[in-house]
């Protein structure tokens, strides 16, 4: 059995919060190609190959690590539109957020989020939370984009 890449999309509109789960997903071992998006209607465009990603070709599996508090659309918008397509619904989604609020995290994973990571305050705390979630990456299995 041939593997494909996994290709990852990133919607973060914190630029900084962006690098730094990049940087240590890297350090996890997580070498594959990484799009970083920085608002909700980015991410369903480069989802659905549409505006500036018209052009796209899709491939290959994708996943997609989502932040909740973003311009434009949020990111419970996107996992709401995103799982609510059948031509979308097998994208797994990682939401990876400052917000713990358990009712928050019943309402993503109603809408169908894979996995609920909250973003420590704590840099240590934050990268080893990423350096878990590459070693996760590392063994996880994910449907092609088109299946």
């Amino acid at each position: 059995m041939v593997t494909e890449p996994l290709s990852i999309l990133l919607a973060e509109d914190d630029e900084g919060h962006a690098t730094l789960i990049m940087r240590n997903l890297r350090r996890a071992g997580i070498v594959n190609d990484t799009k970083h998006v920085s608002d909700g209607q980015a991410a369903l465009d480069f989802i659905h190959c549409a505006g500036p990603y018209a052009d796209r070709v899709t491939n290959g599996p994708m996943l997609l690590v989502l932040d909740i508090n973003m311009p434009r659309v949020d990111g419970i918008e996107v996992l709401r539109q995103i799982k609510s397509d059948a031509k979308t619904a097998k994208l797994p989604v990682v939401m990876l957020t400052t917000t713990d609020d358990p009712r928050e995290v019943a309402h993503c994973y109603e809408l169908g989020c894979n996995v609920y990571i909250t973003k420590p305050v704590d840099y240590v705390a934050f990268a080893d939370a990423l350096q878990r979630l590459g070693l996760f990456l590392q063994i996880v299995k994910i449907p092609r984009e088109c299946d």
